[in-house]
């Protein structure tokens, strides 16, 4: 039988981020969504289709983000919905959310180097994207191997400046001066010329605007305290991104004609463009590689995480479960996956490498709904403490189901092959654990940190 036992000196996290760290990663993450990919919403949906769909998927997240935080605040171990799915679900499930998880981050963190690559390639046909694209992967994985609190208080720092060149443009617009506003919503707006079905069919890129934000819940570990930490940093987060996709949506549509922005591949340069003045040009695109930058490498952390924490507790081989001696960072983890996120970057298919992202975290979101019913469950109000409870529940839980039957409807719409391959994938992916690596658990080891925390659960 083989013998998969690892140090436990080894898999200790380092315990050094607090709220602004959690705020760091989750923004970092998702900021991205709002220098570009959010517009397709535009396209499927029109015009006032997007801001609906905006709001829309924002609910959404709301719902995630709740359930999320509280299932997390109990939970100070590396891997998030991975973490919640090992002790609510089992070891098949939670194969299957930290592998979701993982491709999910590692996708999504190709889409920003490519798009780091494109937008410097943009200016000088001379310059080739793939160099970009190698070293930005290369600098940045390198960061995540020296250690996670310079790393994310580096993101904290370019995702704040990032955030900042979306008010620059905004306030360059002169909104709220009726005679010198560049802000035409009444000429540049096409309505909701789809109708109600194309708000649903707008939502799947509405997703952009959030895609990550729950990824505050895979650092849990390395938090100095985890029940103040998760949910501020979190909540935090969240509420900034709501503003910033709305300003996002407000300054890009009243500036670039509908039918352009649907298409655009950068619609707040494009917007900046509009604008005609250098300096908001200027910032704007360095807005843009900083905002794809801080996604990619709060990418390269969340998906580390996720695989250190199925290696350690013996899903995957043991040994991605080692950290490192000095820095104490999964740099087993971290190294191999740098790889694997090069190769989908070399495609340069950005928008299949999106769609699977996208369709790994709606399942991760439907399992999530699941988990939580299964958590009220099992340890009711006031058998653990919490840092933090969702409000009225089932609510919540009941929202987010069926906000995520209509996107994953709008994604089938356009996208049908791919989610059959995403399915197929993850079957295929279940089998090779259900054979390979199921008979090497030891189930009182694989919730042996739960058990000695919590007590026994009302139901087994």
């Amino acid at each position: 039988m083989e013998k998969e036992k690892t140090n436990e000196k080894s898999q200790g996290l380092s315990k050094v981020l607090g709220p602004m760290h959690i705020w760091a990663l989750g923004v970092g993450i998702v900021l991205v969504g709002e220098f570009m990919g959010w517009n397709f919403t535009v396209a499927k949906g029109g015009s006032i289709g997007s801001v609906i769909a905006l709001w829309t998927v924002a609910m959404l997240y709301v719902m995630i983000v709740m359930m999320n935080t509280e299932m997390g605040s109990v939970m100070p171990e590396a891997g998030g919905q991975y973490t919640m799915a090992k002790y609510m679900l089992g070891p098949l499930v939670a194969f299957n959310v930290g592998l979701m998880l993982v491709l999910e981050y590692a996708m999504l963190e190709a889409a920003d180097v490519l798009v780091v690559g494109q937008i410097l390639e943009s200016l000088n046909p001379n310059v080739k994207a793939l160099p970009f694209i190698i070293l930005s992967l290369l600098v940045l994985t390198y960061m995540n191997y020296r250690g996670v609190y310079a790393t994310l208080t580096l993101n904290f720092v370019i995702t704040a400046v990032a955030f900042v060149t979306i008010f620059i443009l905004l306030f360059s617009t002169s909104f709220y001066d009726p005679q010198m506003t560049l802000i035409n919503l009444k000429k540049m707006t096409d309505g909701l010329p789809y109708g109600y079905l194309g708000i649903i069919a707008a939502m799947q890129f509405a997703v952009w605007f959030f895609l990550g934000i729950e990824g505050g819940a895979l650092a849990a570990e390395e938090c100095r305290s985890t029940s103040r930490a998760l949910p501020l940093g979190t909540m935090i987060g969240l509420s900034v991104l709501l503003i910033g996709a709305t300003t996002t949506w407000f300054v890009c549509s009243g500036l670039v004609p509908a039918e352009k922005l649907g298409e655009s591949a950068y619609p707040l340069y494009d917007a900046a463009l509009a604008t005609g003045k250098l300096y908001v040009i200027i910032a704007l695109f360095v807005g843009t590689i900083m905002a794809c930058l801080a996604s990619a490498n709060g990418c390269i952390n969340d998906a580390s995480r996720a695989w250190f924490a199925m290696s350690r507790d013996g899903l995957i081989p043991p040994i991605f479960a080692k950290t490192h001696p000095k820095y104490k960072t999964p740099y087993r983890a971290t190294v191999f996956l740098l790889p694997i996120s090069m190769a989908f970057a070399f495609t340069g298919m950005l928008d299949q490498v999106v769609t699977f992202s996208i369709f790994s975290a709606l399942m991760v979101y439907v399992l999530t709904v699941i988990m939580m019913f299964r958590f009220r469950k099992m340890y009711p109000l006031g058998t653990i403490e919490r840092g933090y409870v969702a409000p009225i529940h089932p609510v919540p839980a009941l929202i987010a189901a069926v906000l995520i039957g209509m996107t994953l409807l709008g994604m089938y719409l356009g996208y049908w092959i791919n989610i059959l391959g995403g399915v197929a994938f993850y079957f295929l992916a279940s089998v090779w654990f259900l054979k390979r690596r199921l008979k090497f658990i030891d189930k009182s080891q694989f919730l042996k940190a739960g058990t000695q925390k919590w007590p026994k659960p009302k139901e087994l």
